[in-house]
């Protein structure tokens, strides 16, 4: 069941996504990563942590997503799995649209599509620790955090 959006004790708003790891699951790209409510995975998937995701952009609360584009906006994104977590830190934009019904994509660019739910993200799947990535490559259940600060 997913959870909608919260105002945390601290003034932020919460969304979280369940999906799941995947044996394909590399966390080799250099600038972006993503979650997909996709159930496959292929070995060119090098941004793609998790599938199977219980929600995407397109299912978050408004209130969230008109936080989220404000440009001075603070976005976290923390991903556990297997008993690892990460956080991944990046900035709100005005551009974003949290359109897609597939799949929730951080990125270190400024560069924003529908997937896009943060930019100027401080870390890209590539820097994410290898103990969660192999968790995930193991198919761990996965638990993605994403929380917005105006």
């Amino acid at each position: 069941m997913s959870d909608p959006a919260d105002a945390a004790s601290d003034g932020r708003a919460t969304e979280t996504i369940r999906a799941r790891g995947h044996e394909h699951v590399t966390a080799r790209h250099a600038s972006t990563l993503e979650i997909t409510t996709d159930d496959f995975l292929t070995p060119a998937g090098d941004c793609i942590l998790a599938i199977e995701a219980d929600r995407a952009p397109a299912d978050f609360d408004p209130a969230f997503v008109a936080a989220a584009r404000d440009e001075g906006a603070t976005i976290t994104v923390t991903v556990a799995a297997g008993g690892h977590e990460t956080t991944i830190t990046g900035r709100g934009d005005p551009r974003l649209s949290f359109e897609s019904d597939r799949s929730a994509v951080c990125r270190t660019s400024d560069y924003v599509d529908d997937r896009t739910i943060l930019v100027e993200a401080d870390a890209a799947a590539a820097d994410l620790d290898r103990a969660l990535v192999d968790a995930l490559a193991d198919g761990a259940a996965a638990r993605a955090s994403v929380a917005v600060e105006r």
